[in-house]
């Protein structure tokens, strides 16, 4: 509803508005102020907007073309009087533009060419000053980065996004646990305010009619409030058991997070291992090789001297592209483990790195499986994580089955009162509430019952956890048992390659063989790679034709 008044004085007419100046209202102000503009057009209105209690984006519209058009605004309250403001600025900006608008296009070209110089100027330093940072950037990052075990470690718990991820989570539950725990303290603010209020009588009297003489209306008042609201529970056992199981479920966010960390330690570990694996499989490749080529050679060689045929020479050749083929494929398993590692440690793509240490082998004791089943239940961090989790759970159902008991709270305020700033009295209001539920929809049942689902499928992980772990200790101590037993074979195949090269030499002394049989059998099976430590043990006999008249083989 809007009202519009229209009182004339000696020199001015004052056009009063009130109610909400929005939607349709605004076209009725319009229609009355151009029949006031078109009846004295040399007059001078005052639109007083103390009683608009709203004003939307039309309404302001309509006030800044009034205030254009010559009418003084009068506001009383800090919205309005913000509105009126920002209308009697922006015009007041506007005509300051347009008389500063000739001085400022006078200066312009100057202006415009000495920006334009310190511009090219400074772009000329900025290049100067790149060029001799260029090549030493592009060195620093052309230079690998050598990374032991332990600092590739380290880098991965500070780098590795997923290790980060899980410590923000960690922290973000330890802040969920801090707002359930202010809901059990008293809370206290302060505020103040300086309101203008309008009061409809009739609806106070409950639609009755009001007496003759007496306003419909008291108002608008301006009403100053300021002091401090407090309120604290005295007995409520729900937020109790909600503080509960949020502080456990910051436990488990925690064990999740060290979790966590020991899984990419161990993904950077393993990495680490094979990417070390990697590299000795390259070395014994290149070996393999270098012995192929070796045969190749002695084969050619015999074949121009015509003691050997073109079949032993074709099929050396053979073998040497053979063993060419699978040093290429060694060396890209080697490259991409070395990316694989990077990736885990989130380095710089541009980034190259080497490993610093190297592998050997240490036989450990056997460990008893049931013993190892127990101590991984006690230790792991997942299985502590879920644990903390079920915990949670029970106290959410305790949560929701308290919601049938009532609460009790104290609130209150004090405050300083009046009509202005400086005729307030004291004011406070204290009290103490208690609330007993009687009936709330099925909502408390509801919750109870999704909290002991909730209890079943973490009983269901529980189970299906323990069993994983079982599973993980029982793989581990089976691939340790089979380990040892394939590092202890490949010492036993080093060793009897060895007498056998050593047989082949003694029959070639003897006369019984020929050079290149003594090659083939004994010196192409030495090429081994002891699983143990990974590196290659290779042996390349010279050839005879190579050799001189007083050499043995």
């Amino acid at each position: 509803m809007l009202r519009i008044t229209t009182e004339k004085k000696r020199v001015k007419t004052v056009l009063s508005v009130e109610g909400r100046l929005a939607g349709p209202l605004v076209s009725t102000l319009e229609q009355c102020w151009r029949e006031l503009r078109a009846a004295s057009p040399q007059e001078k209105f005052y639109v007083n907007l103390c009683g608009v209690s709203f004003i939307d984006a039309a309404g302001k519209m309509l006030l800044k073309e009034m205030h254009r058009q010559g009418g003084q605004l009068v506001a009383e309250g800090c919205l309005n009087q913000a509105i009126v403001k920002e209308i009697i600025g922006r015009d007041k900006d506007k005509s300051d533009k347009g008389n500063d608008e000739g001085k400022e296009n006078k200066g312009t070209p100057i202006i415009f060419y000495v920006i334009l110089m310190s511009l090219l100027l400074g772009a000329n330093g900025v290049r100067a000053q790149d060029k001799p940072d260029a090549p030493a950037a592009t060195q620093a990052a052309s230079q690998p980065l050598k990374l032991t075990l332990d600092k590739a470690v380290g880098l991965a718990l500070k780098q590795n996004p997923t290790a980060q991820i899980a410590v923000l989570q960690a922290a973000q539950a330890v802040q969920e646990k801090n707002i359930a725990r202010a809901a059990l303290l008293p809370n206290a603010d302060l505020s103040v305010s300086d309101a203008v209020r309008r009061i409809n009588l009739q609806e106070q009297l409950g639609g009755a009619i009001p007496f003759p003489g007496i306003p419909g209306h008291v108002g608008p008042l301006n009403i100053f409030n300021a002091g401090p609201t407090f309120g604290t529970p005295l007995f409520d056992l729900t937020l109790w058991n909600r503080y509960r199981s949020a502080r456990e479920q910051a436990n488990a966010s925690k064990a999740t997070s060290l979790s966590t960390r020991e899984q990419v330690i161990l993904l950077v570990v393993s990495q680490y291992i094979g990417t070390l694996r990697a590299m000795a499989t390259v070395e014994a490749s290149q070996s393999r090789v270098d012995l192929a080529q070796a045969l190749y050679d002695q084969a050619a060689d015999l074949q121009k001297e015509g003691v050997g045929t073109g079949i032993d020479t074709l099929r050396a050749n053979v073998e040497l592209q053979n063993e060419k083929q699978a040093l290429l494929v060694a060396q890209t398993d080697r490259d991409s483990s070395l990316y694989a590692l990077s990736r885990l440690l989130n380095l710089d793509p541009h980034q190259e790195i080497t490993l610093a240490d190297s592998l050997s082998f240490f036989d450990t004791p056997q460990a008893d499986v049931n013993a190892s089943m127990d101590e991984a239940l006690a230790a792991r961090q997942e299985w502590k994580a879920l644990d903390s989790q079920v915990k949670a759970a029970q106290h959410d159902k305790k949560a929701s089955q308290d919601l049938r008991l009532p609460t009790l709270r104290v609130d209150g305020n004090w405050a300083y009162e009046g009509t202005r700033l400086n005729n307030g009295i004291p004011v406070y209001n204290y009290q103490a509430s208690l609330d007993v539920p009687i009936f709330t929809g099925g909502r408390t049942h509801a919750e109870i019952v999704r909290a002991d689902l909730q209890l079943k499928v973490l009983d269901q992980q529980k189970s299906d956890l323990r069993n994983q772990i079982s599973l993980d200790v029982k793989t581990a101590l089976l691939n340790l048992k089979s380990a040892r037993n394939q590092v202890e074979v490949a010492t036993l195949g080093i060793q009897l390659a060895r007498e056998e090269v050593d047989q082949a030499r003694d029959r070639f002394k003897a006369g019984v063989a020929n050079g290149a049989i003594s090659i083939q059998s004994g010196a192409r099976r030495l090429c081994a790679i002891d699983r143990a430590d990974g590196k290659s043990l290779c042996e390349v006999t010279e050839p005879e034709s190579r050799r001189g008249p007083g050499n043995e083989h």
